[in-house]
C-alpha cells in the first residue's frame, strides 16, 4: 500500500478543505467560535473517506469531530462571538475562553484524587483509581489524530496545563509499578498513546516484559487511531515496528488488549481499517472495543446492534457502552439514563450472544464505574436497579443497589437514593473524595 502522509485540519487551516465550502455562514461561525473553547482537530482520513459532505451537520462523524453552536450554552457562546467581531486580541479571546472552560467541569469524577504519591512526590502521568489497573498517561502521547466533541479529557488539549496528566519519565513507571504488586494491568492512554513513536513505546513498554514485572499479566493500549488513522499500522514510517513491538508483548507471555474507541459503524466500513484490524490481530493482540452513548451520533439502538455486529465479524470483542461523562459539550450529547438503558436493552437483545460480551450503560463516575442495571418496581416505589462494576473499595463490586427513578436523570451524581434513605450504602466505605487522595498498598 502507498504511504498516505498524515495531514490534520485545525481552527488556522480547516478552511483549506475544499468541501468546508459548502457550510452556511452560521456553521462556519460556530467552528470559530466553539473552536476557541474545545479542542478541535480533523485530519485528511476523516474529512475524505468517513464525513458525508452531502449530510451536514447530521452526519455522525462530522458531528464526531467539528464544532457545532450547540456544543455551547448561548451565554458562553456569545461571550467569545462579541470579542471576535469587535475584533479583541488573542490574549484577551484566550482568557475568556479560559473562564468558559473553568465552568465545564474540567476534571470529571475527581480524577485528580486518582493521582499517587511515590516518595512524597505526585504522579502526574499516572493514575490508581482500581487495585489492580494503573493508568499511565506518556507525555508524547498526549495529542490525538483528531480529537473528539465530546473528549471527557478535553483540558490537555486546551492549553489547561495545570490539569493534564502526563509523565516523561519511563523509569518512575516501572519504580511505582515494582512497589505495587498487586497490580496486573498497566493501561496506557492519553490523549492516544499511539501518536508517540514505536521507540517510545518500546521504552515504556518492553521491561515490562522482564521478569520483575511478572506480576503485570495485562499491557493494554486505549486509543482511537484505529478510527481517526489506521494508516498508523500500515503505512506510517514506523508502522512495522510497532506492530513488532506488539508482538514481542504476546510472544513474551503477556496479554496486549487494545481497547479501541468505535464510535460508529462508519468508522469499521474502510478497506483501510480492515486491513489495519487484520495486521493487529496477527501480533496476537486481542481488540477489545468501547463508546460512549452520544446523542446527534449513536443514539439509536438499530446503529449499537450494527456497531456491535460489525465488530464481532471482524474479531473484536464489544467491551463497554459508557454513559457521556459531566463534562465539556455534554448536554449537547447527553442522554437520560432510562433512554440510554432502553437503547443498551433493544440493541442487545437484538444481537447474537457473542456480541453479548458488552456492558452498559456504564457510568465511569467518582466512586468507581457503575453499570445501570435496569428499571424496576420494589415496595411499591419505582427504582433504579445500578451496581458497580468497578470501585475504588473491590468489596463494593457487583452488589445491587437502588436509586430512585427520574425518567431526566444523565448522570449519577444526579441520582438520589431510593427508600428515603438518606445516602447509598457505600457512601461510609470510599475515601472523602474531596479532601483524599487514595493511596493502594
Amino acid at each position: 500500500m502507498q504511504e498516505r502522509k498524515y495531514h490534520a485540519y485545525t481552527l488556522h487551516n480547516y478552511k483549506q478543505i475544499p468541501q468546508i465550502q459548502a457550510l452556511t455562514k452560521d456553521q462556519l461561525e460556530a467552528i470559530e467560535v466553539v473552536g476557541r473553547v474545545l479542542p478541535f482537530k480533523s485530519n485528511n482520513y476523516v474529512v475524505e473517506e468517513l464525513i458525508d459532505w452531502n449530510n451536514i451537520p447530521d452526519d455522525p462523524i462530522f458531528t464526531l469531530t467539528f464544532p457545532r453552536k450547540e456544543m455551547l450554552s448561548k451565554t458562553h457562546y456569545n461571550a467569545i462571538l462579541s470579542l471576535l467581531q469587535a475584533g479583541a486580541d488573542e490574549e484577551t479571546i484566550r482568557n475568556k475562553a479560559q473562564e468558559i472552560r473553568l465552568e465545564l467541569n474540567p476534571n470529571p469524577a475527581n480524577q485528580q484524587h486518582n493521582v499517587p504519591v511515590m516518595d512524597k512526590i505526585k504522579l502526574h502521568g499516572i493514575q490508581h483509581k482500581y487495585r489492580e489497573t494503573v493508568l499511565f498517561f506518556p507525555s508524547q502521547g498526549q495529542t490525538c489524530h483528531a480529537y473528539c466533541t465530546f473528549c471527557f479529557r478535553w483540558p490537555q488539549f486546551s492549553g489547561m496545563n495545570e490539569l493534564k496528566f502526563a509523565m516523561k519519565e519511563a523509569d518512575l513507571l516501572h519504580k511505582y509499578l515494582l512497589k505495587h504488586p498487586k497490580v496486573t494491568d498497566v493501561l496506557f492512554t492519553g490523549g492516544d498513546p499511539l501518536t508517540a513513536t514505536a521507540k517510545i513505546l518500546s521504552a515504556y513498554i518492553e521491561p515490562l516484559l522482564g521478569e520483575e514485572f511478572s506480576h503485570i499479566r495485562n499491557i493494554r493500549i486505549g486509543s482511537k487511531t484505529l478510527a481517526y488513522w489506521p494508516y498508523r499500522f500500515l503505512t506510517d514510517k514506523d508502522a512495522d515496528d510497532l506492530l513488532a513491538l506488539f508482538e514481542k508483548v504476546t510472544k513474551a507471555g503477556k496479554h496486549l488488549a487494545f481497547q479501541a474507541h468505535f464510535n460508529h459503524p462508519i468508522e469499521l466500513s474502510t478497506d483501510v481499517v480492515k486491513q489495519a484490524i487484520r495486521k493487529i490481530k496477527n501480533t496476537g493482540a486481542q481488540i477489545r472495543t468501547q463508546s460512549p452513548l452520544l446523542r446527534h451520533i449513536n443514539n439509536q439502538w438499530e446503529t449499537w446492534a450494527q456497531l456491535w455486529r460489525e465488530q464481532v465479524s471482524l474479531g473484536l470483542i464489544p467491551y463497554y457502552m459508557f454513559i457521556a461523562r459531566d463534562t465539556g459539550a455534554k448536554p449537547f450529547f447527553e442522554v437520560p439514563l432510562k433512554k440510554a438503558w432502553d437503547i443498551y436493552r433493544k440493541a442487545y437483545s437484538n444481537v447474537s450472544g457473542i456480541c453479548r460480551t458488552v456492558r452498559g450503560p456504564s457510568m465511569s463516575a467518582s466512586p468507581g464505574k457503575i453499570q445501570l442495571l435496569g428499571v424496576a418496581e420494589v415496595k411499591g416505589e419505582k427504582v433504579f436497579v445500578l451496581r458497580f462494576l468497578q470501585c475504588r473499595n473491590p468489596n463494593l463490586v457487583d452488589i445491587p443497589f437502588f436509586a430512585k427513578y427520574d425518567p431526566k436523570v444523565t448522570w449519577f451524581d444526579q441520582l438520589q437514593p431510593a427508600f428515603g434513605e438518606e445516602a447509598f450504602f457505600f457512601r461510609e466505605q470510599l475515601p472523602k473524595e474531596k479532601e483524599e487522595t487514595f493511596l493502594w498498598e
